[in-house]
Parts: structure tokens; C-alpha cells; sequence
């Protein structure tokens, strides 16, 4: 009697269950129904201007940059300037123990004088007629070679003064006095960056749209608040194997913030439509035939559908696409988002994004 209740109870409760579910199954077969329609996102198509730019990695330069050496291997004497100094052109920076050199100089000097002598009294002996032009000619040829010699020692002593060839900064002294000096030991370096050039390299893919006059913009990343307005002063006449490239340059005088090596980003116009067909880059897709296309909205019997149409990119920039004019008219819509799950023909629900 007690196991009747019990099922008696279960199939009471069934009864209410059934028809409470009844009403949900029909709501999802209705939500299925209308989601047929593939959901996408548009954007209009836009007669409007475009532009596209280069953008490249450069560098800070200057020519007046250099390790200064000694050219003759000595003993350091003393090194005259410090680091941050500020040189003139032609200023003592040191000098190499020369005393070997001055006791030569000191003995041709004697030397000469001697010659000198012996050449007036051959001039004397020559005047009179007792003197033979053979021993004039010696004498005078004496004194030339003294000379020319004195000129030689005198050559080498000013290579053990090492002077600043430009004017400029000291920015590092490696030398010290006591130390040995040579061609391949640096004594300080010095730089004059009061004007420096800005250089990059460029794919060669671009040579026909920069050229000198090319307006650029340049800016600094690990020095944000500069920002320069410059143009193209010379362009490469050299394609570098290795990476394809060409070399622009321009020049800044002047200059009181930049340092030689500092990095710079370069920024050049080289594509400038005023008024041309543009639709979002995100837009465009590939067939298997490699031709690009877009999925523009059409009005069938109330309903909108996807049409594939092909078109031909002329440039891609910033998310942006300037098209050949023609394919798709300003002011139609073409699908940005949803475009990879949908065909031509395809019914959407649209979702405008601008």
C-alpha cells in the first residue's frame, strides 16, 4: 500500500513538470529561428583624404667625434685638459717627453751655425778669386741639409705635442701623466656635437617617393618631449646588398640637446591622396585566388545581404585602406566584423561600429 502512494506521488509531480517545459523548448526552437542571420559589424565606405608614412629606426651623428692619440710613442709628461672641459681649436691637450728630440734640435742648431760660417767664408774667398766653386757649392749644400734636417726633428717635436684639432668637449681623458703613450692608446676623447646629422636607411621599396626636399618628422623615443620638423637633405646613391636599404641624411646646427648615437624615428610622407575611396583595413579579405575583397550589405525583400565584391588595394595604413575607385561607392556599407563566417548571398544582422 505504501509503495502505490509513492508512485502515485511521482507521477502526480510529472504532470506539473511536463507542461512548465513545454513553453521553454518553444522559446529556444523561436531564438534559433531568428539567429539564422549572421551577426556582423559594418563601417561606410569614405571618400575622404589619405596618407601613408614611413616610419624608420635612425641615428645621431657627427663627423667631429674622435679618440685622439698620440702620433709618436714616448713617455706622457702631462695631460692638460680635464673631462667636460671645453677646448679651442689647436689647445695644448698633452704632451710626450721629447727630450731626445730638443738635445738633436740643440746639436743641428750648433751644427748649422758652424755651416752657416763656413759657407760666408767660402762667399768671401769666392769674391776675391781665391776660393773654388766646388767648395762653395759643398758649403751651401752643408747648410741646406742642416736645414732640411732641423725641419724634419722639428716635424717630429710637434708630434709630441698633441693639440685639439676642432673645438670641442672633452668628454673622457684615458691617459695620465707617467703613462706610455702610442698610436693605439688613446689620450682623451673629444666631441662637438653643436652639429649633428640625423641618418637612417631605407628600403629600397620606397626610393622613387623620397627624394632631397622630402618633408620628415622626427622624435626621439628616450627623449619624449623633442619632436622636429625636418626635410631630406641627402639621399643615398648606393643600395646596400645585405639589407636592401638606401642612406638619407639631413643636418642639425645648432644643436644644444641631441648627442652623437642617441636613437631617433623617423616619420616620411610618401603617399598623399586628398580625396580617395577609403575603407577600414580590417575589412578586406583574401579568395583563393589571391584577390582581394569585401562583403558590402545589399537590401533583398527587407532583409540584408552580404554581396562579395572584389576590389584593388593601392595602400594600407594605420587600419585604414585606400581602394581603386570604382568597385565600391562612398557611402555603402562594408562588413568589418563577422566577414571570415559568412558567404556571398548570406543573410546578416548588422551592428554598426561608425
Amino acid at each position: 500500500m505504501k509503495k502505490q502512494a509513492i508512485i502515485y506521488a511521482f507521477l502526480l509531480g510529472s504532470a506539473f513538470i511536463i507542461p512548465a517545459c513545454a513553453p521553454a523548448e518553444d522559446k529556444e526552437k523561436d531564438e534559433k529561428k531568428e539567429g539564422s542571420a549572421s551577426l556582423v559589424e559594418l563601417a561606410e565606405v569614405e571618400l575622404t583624404s589619405f596618407e601613408h608614412r614611413i616610419r624608420v629606426q635612425g641615428n645621431v651623428e657627427t663627423d667631429e667625434d674622435v679618440m685622439l692619440t698620440a702620433e709618436m710613442g714616448g713617455l706622457i709628461t702631462s695631460v692638460r685638459v680635464k673631462e667636460g672641459q671645453v677646448v679651442n681649436k689647436g689647445t695644448i691637450i698633452a704632451t710626450v717627453d721629447a727630450a731626445v728630440l730638443n738635445s738633436n734640435m740643440q746639436e743641428l742648431k750648433t751644427q748649422l751655425e758652424f755651416a752657416e760660417y763656413m759657407l760666408e767664408k767660402q762667399e768671401e774667398l769666392n769674391r776675391r778669386g781665391v776660393g773654388s766653386e766646388f767648395e762653395l757649392e759643398q758649403a751651401k749644400n752643408q747648410v741646406n741639409s742642416l736645414k732640411a734636417s732641423m725641419s724634419s726633428l722639428g716635424t717630429q717635436q710637434g708630434k709630441a705635442i698633441i693639440r685639439a684639432p676642432f673645438k670641442g668637449t672633452i668628454d673622457q681623458v684615458y691617459a695620465v701623466k707617467g703613462q706610455m703613450a702610442g698610436p693605439s692608446a688613446p689620450v682623451v676623447r673629444l666631441v662637438n656635437s653643436n652639429e649633428v646629422d640625423i641618418t637612417a636607411s631605407i628600403s629600397e621599396k620606397h626610393f622613387r617617393s623620397v627624394k632631397e626636399g622630402t618633408e620628415m618628422q622626427v622624435s626621439f623615443p628616450n627623449y619624449g618631449d623633442i619632436k622636429m620638423d625636418l626635410k631630406v637633405e641627402t639621399v643615398g646613391n648606393y643600395i646596400e646588398p645585405t639589407n636592401r636599404t638606401f642612406r638619407i641624411k639631413t643636418t642639425i646646427k645648432d644643436n644644444k640637446e641631441l648627442l652623437p648615437n642617441m636613437l631617433a624615428e623617423i616619420s616620411i610622407t610618401d603617399l598623399y591622396v586628398e580625396e580617395g575611396t577609403v575603407i577600414p583595413a580590417e575589412a578586406i579579405l583574401i579568395d583563393q585566388e589571391s584577390n582581394d575583397y569585401v562583403y558590402v550589405v545589399d537590401t533583398v525583400d527587407g532583409k540584408q545581404i552580404a554581396q562579395k565584391v572584389n576590389i584593388e588595394v593601392i595602400e594600407r595604413y594605420e587600419g585604414r585602406a585606400l581602394i581603386k575607385d570604382g568597385a565600391v561607392s562612398p557611402g555603402q556599407k562594408v562588413v568589418v566584423k563577422g566577414a571570415r563566417g559568412i558567404g556571398n548571398g548570406t543573410a546578416i544582422k548588422t551592428s554598426e561600429s561608425k
